[in-house]
């Protein structure tokens, strides 16, 4: 006698399913209100906007060669990147709870530690590039 089948689990999100340009399009919209969420609700990103708006211009001047002017703006792109992820990441864990956790703690400090990284990033790389 065989043993009766379970039912299939869903592994993915119900709200996946669109394909094609339509998957593009939502996909546009939803990057769209997670930049202007963080414009919102998040001090550090506009921050780090500001600075990354002052500087690129400089970095297109400054910069000797394509590659450099790319380094150096990349670079700056790189610290919005990460601050949008450990924004995410802090959104997403006081939403599963705002109580004091060594575990929410740790979480909250490394998306943190990820930014400073990708601010030094920056430093060293226009240093590196302005000394050379």
């Amino acid at each position: 006698m065989t043993e009766p089948e379970a039912a299939p689990t869903r592994t993915e999100s119900p709200f996946k399913g669109k394909t094609g340009v339509r998957r593009v399009l939502n996909a546009a919209g939803y990057s769209w209100a997670g930049l202007l969420a963080a414009l919102r609700h998040e001090d550090a990103f506009r921050q780090e906007l500001v600075l990354a708006i002052l500087l690129a211009p400089f970095a297109l001047y400054l910069g000797n060669t394509g590659v450099e002017r790319a380094l150096m703006i990349g670079s700056l792109l790189l610290v919005l990147v990460v601050e949008l992820l450990n924004s995410a990441l802090e959104a997403a864990v006081d939403r599963i709870s705002l109580d004091r956790h060594e575990l929410i703690k740790r979480a909250k400090d490394m998306g943190s530690a990820a930014v400073m990284i990708a601010l030094v990033n920056v430093v060293v790389v226009w240093a590196l590039i302005l000394t050379a």
